[in-house]
């Protein structure tokens, strides 16, 4: 067992601590000899059972890691082994989270109600309802109906606001808030500055005790071996991250540990990240050109204090339990922070023309090369001798000097004494805002500039619209700001939007930048595929020149003839970065982004606006916020006498996107799920839906169908398919022979169905199902609604087909053949015409409608029916726009009027991992 980040390695020798643990609980009948709890093995100490459970893969106190499941693909090979020398246990039987809530004043209450001090959980259930949604004059006004008053119905005891948030105070809380004031001595700032905090050890052993995460916390480093090449996946030991970001004159900092799988971590509705600091923005009353370097100076000293107690368990470490009661010693080196540009800036403490990241200065940034690391130690060192040479608090002189060592003016960077924390390692990629938010910022800019606003926005208003897809219905050249989804969104389609109006270097250029934002969000990565990542970067490099050659570049003043763009610098380090903290794509940026709505905007909305005090206001409403939603599953849990430790679940073969906490939840009262707020878990059509062939696809379609009882002739009509009812006729005579009995039975027809499949990228994980359409001519489409899909035939040949009908044989009358009583599709099928490399700028597959001649003599669309389980993806067509799109066709028509498409390899990052494989 190896690891891609070894955090144990160079730390203290454990044996020197003095472990503890709860023997007793171990002991059969007084006998010196203790049992394991997994297999009941016997042993004569404490030290040998913690060996055991630490080595035995059979008994390991926590479940396997989800990249160990995986099988390898075919024809190649899978490997997995852990680090030998981390996660191991030092005891047992220790209280996590949830049973250190027993500790509270009011537990000899709560043993006779569990919901105390609220008469019962009806009562507890209205008072959070009133807690979570309304201010005090809100709730006081509802309290006062005499509807609630009515002796009828059993008033609740809380009688007013301030009594129901007494009430709701007296519930278990969470690590303690406190308050400090930060002396700003020789300088005068216009209000007392303020740090609330809370101690970021407590709140990392609060997080990682919790039993909610149970089955989604890994504590050994690992490593895959893909067909011999290493996965680099996260690899951390009790590793705190931190966010920290502003808005509304607030910065909140967020901390979470990366034990926890990253596909939780990544989701704001899992809470498995906490606020630790509202870091205070101090105005000075000075020269704004020292503001700015004390107020950085204001923020690494309040980092200093909200992390001082991990900075010292990352030297010596501490002990921790973990969910199932497990003493683990562990230690908390940085290992990730996410922040934008500016931010990065601040905490490296260098100046706005220098990377945060490498060596390279401003005239370097557009030049494509990979720089030196900006390693930790090389800022100290600088630091250093400037103290010895300038007083730092000289402000004025020391700022001067430290300008011209790239340096911003911060002496004291909070990361100095944060032993194995280097910013060169620690400062995560952000793809919100370095992918996502520099595509919006420049790349967007440079193809309206080239295309034209109105011909670019043409083209995106005519696309088709899919379900589960933002269409722009607008176009996207009028928009000031948008959302990171929306930015995702654009880049879906931009390359083929606008491939034929522009130079085909500039849409290599621009598909190359598309082509490394896909793969730098892939879940794992191995050499090679960073290499490929690499490579995607130097392509736009060897082709960027078209951009400036069409003028596509330009700023206030005019065409700007290089591409010194700081965000494009931070592209280069991508690779670095990789195999030192693993994927990228679990430090996203999206998550705080979130937080900062529920934990600054939306609850300022419930205070009273007032400078000096809203801050307080917001701290005391969301640690109400985070003491309730706790303590709702802590006392249902007590309520109904199921334990506090969450059961280990290995035995799943398939994950579905679902809340921690609901699917613990799941597992021992599903009937009481409703009953909990929270996101809507991924419906598994795997367990009930249709299936395909090889068992790699589910369908669904509703059991009571759109159109039933019609004849071939009706929906031959109404359809405008004027083959469908021969093609039927053929259908059924394959099955069941010349004169089948089944030729005019009636048929039912469903508008859509849902395709559901597992990822491509992690086997294991079922994704969200996607809705197909097939919807007849309107007044709305007069062609009809219909989507594109991928089939595999029973022969084994793709092809590529629009969906005109979904239907069924009714099942009335006599049984039919098993190989009739399914859903079928009629299609009208695509012809591949060129090859991704026949264009190397687009690289995507070119098809054409299929024609055949009907009876007539005429040329008619090709028509085919399928079984509904041949079909193997939902797709995205994009028209060939040629140099000007037809002004004349809507995203109504799209599909119907042209006839030459583009294959979009980027239409979702499952389909272009799949169409990047094949054809490369």
């Amino acid at each position: 067992m190896s690891s891609t980040l070894n955090t144990n390695e160079g730390l203290p020798d454990p044996d020197p601590y003095d472990f503890t643990s709860d023997e007793a609980s171990f002991k059969e009948g007084g006998k010196s000899h203790y049992n394991c709890p997994s297999c009941s093995t016997r042993f004569v100490s404490v030290e040998d059972l913690c060996t055991h459970l630490t080595n035995d893969p059979h008994c390991y106190a926590m479940p396997m890691p989800l990249a160990f499941r995986q099988s390898a693909a075919p024809g190649q090979s899978r490997d997995g082994r852990y680090h030998p020398e981390s996660g191991s246990i030092y005891g047992f039987d220790h209280p996590n989270t949830f049973q250190r809530m027993k500790d509270h004043e009011y537990e000899a209450h709560r043993e006779h109600n569990v919901y105390y001090p609220f008469a019962d959980r009806d009562e507890w259930e209205l008072a959070k309802f009133l807690s979570d949604n309304l201010n005090q004059g809100q709730m006081t006004r509802f309290l006062k109906l005499s509807w609630v008053r009515s002796e009828a119905r059993k008033p609740p005891a809380y009688k007013s606001a301030p009594q129901l948030l007494t009430f709701m105070d007296a519930l278990p809380k969470g690590p303690k808030w406190r308050c400090t004031t930060i002396q700003t001595e020789g300088y005068i700032t216009t209000h007392p500055v303020h740090l609330i905090w809370r101690d970021a050890l407590e709140v990392t052993q609060h997080i990682f005790g919790n039993p909610v995460f149970t089955n989604d916390m890994e504590f050994d480093p690992y490593e895959i071996y893909d067909n011999g090449e290493r996965e680099f996946v996260l690899a951390s030991d009790k590793t705190p991250v931190t966010r920290q970001t502003g808005g509304l004159e607030m910065h909140p900092t967020f901390l979470t540990i990366a034990n926890i799988r990253s596909d939780i971590r990544m989701k704001a509705t899992a809470h498995a990240w906490s606020c630790v600091a509202y870091m205070p923005i101090p105005q000075f009353v000075c020269h704004p050109d020292f503001a700015s370097l004390l107020q950085a100076r204001v923020w690494h000293q309040c980092m200093d204090i909200v992390f001082q107690n991990v900075k010292s368990a990352a030297a010596t470490g501490t002990q921790m339990v973990d969910p199932v009661g497990n003493l683990r010693y562990s230690f908390t080196p940085l290992v990730a922070y996410t922040a934008d540009l500016p931010e990065q800036q601040l905490i490296v403490c260098v100046s706005k023309n220098a990377s945060p990241v490498t060596l390279a200065v401003q005239s370097q940034f557009g030049d494509g090369k990979l720089y030196p690391p900006r390693s930790g130690h090389l800022t100290i060192e600088a630091l250093h001798k400037l103290c010895r040479r300038v007083d730092p608090w000289k402000v004025q002189h020391f700022q001067e000097e430290a300008k011209v060592l790239l340096l911003s003016g911060v002496q004291l960077p909070f990361w100095r004494d944060w032993r194995f924390s280097d910013p060169a390692l620690f400062l995560a990629p952000d793809i919100l805002h370095t992918l996502h938010k520099f595509f919006f910022d420049h790349v967007v800019k440079w193809c309206k500039e080239a295309v034209g606003a109105d011909e670019l926005d043409t083209r995106f208003r005519s696309q088709h619209k899919r379900i589960g897809t933002r269409h722009f219905g607008q176009g996207i050249t009028h928009v000031v700001q948008m959302t990171g989804r929306e930015h995702r969104e654009i880049q879906r389609t931009i390359v083929p939007t606008i491939a034929g109006v522009v130079d085909t270097n500039f849409v290599r250029a621009v598909r190359a930048l598309i082509d490394f934002i896909y793969q730098a969000q892939s879940p794992t990565f191995t050499p090679s595929s960073i290499s490929t990542m690499n490579a995607s970067l130097q392509e736009f490099h060897r082709f960027k020149g078209s951009i400036t050659l069409a003028e596509a570049r330009r700023g206030a003043s005019g065409p700007i003839d290089h591409f010194q763009i700081p965000k494009l610098e931070l592209l280069t380090s991508f690779g670095r970065a990789i195999p030192n903290i693993g994927a990228i794509l679990q430090y996203t940026a999206d998550v705080s982004e979130r937080m900062l709505i529920t934990h600054c905007k939306t609850p300022f909305e419930r205070t009273s606006h007032q400078r000096s005090t809203f801050t307080q206001q917001i701290v005391r409403i969301l640690d109400r916020e985070d003491s309730a939603r706790q303590f709702d599953l802590y006392a249902f849990l007590r309520s109904t006498n199921s334990s506090l430790n969450n059961l280990i679940v290995n035995e799943f073969d398939e994950v579905v996107d679902m809340d921690p906490a609901f699917a613990w939840i799941a597992r021992i009262a599903p009937e009481d799920l409703s009953r909990f707020k929270g996101p809507q878990p991924v419906r598994n059509h795997f367990l009930k839906g249709l299936l395909s062939d090889d068992s790699v696809a589910a369908f669904h379609v509703t059991v009571s169908s759109d159109l039933v009882d019609k004849t071939a002739v009706f929906l031959t009509q109404h359809y405008m398919l004027p083959d469908f009812s021969q093609q039927l006729r053929s259908l059924i005579e394959r099955v069941d022979g010349v004169g089948s009995r089944f030729q005019n039975r009636l048929l039912k027809v469903w508008y859509k169905f849902r395709l559901q499949l597992r990822s491509s990228l992690r086997p294991l994980l079922v994704m969200p199902s996607q809705q197909v359409q097939a919807y007849p001519p309107s007044d709305t489409h007069h062609l009809g609604n219909c989507d594109i899909v991928l089939l595999r035939t029973q022969g084994g040949d793709d092809i590529i087909a629009q969906v005109r009908m979904i239907f069924g044989l009714s099942m009335r009358g006599a049984g039919l053949p098993p190989a009739l009583a399914q859903p079928f599709i009629y299609v009208q099928p695509f012809e591949i015409v060129a090859q991704p490399r026949d264009d190397p700028a687009v690289f995507m597959y070119r098809v054409k409608r299929q024609f055949v001649t009907g009876p007539d003599g005429t040329r008619v669309r090709a028509g085919m029916i399928f079984p509904l389980v041949d079909v193997t993806h939902a797709i995205e067509l994009i028209p060939v726009y040629d140099v000007r799109a037809n002004r004349g066709i809507t995203s109504a028509t799209c599909l119907e009027l042209y006839d030459t498409f583009y294959l979009n390899n980027f239409s979702d990052k499952e389909w272009y991992h799949l169409t990047h494989t094949d054809s490369s």
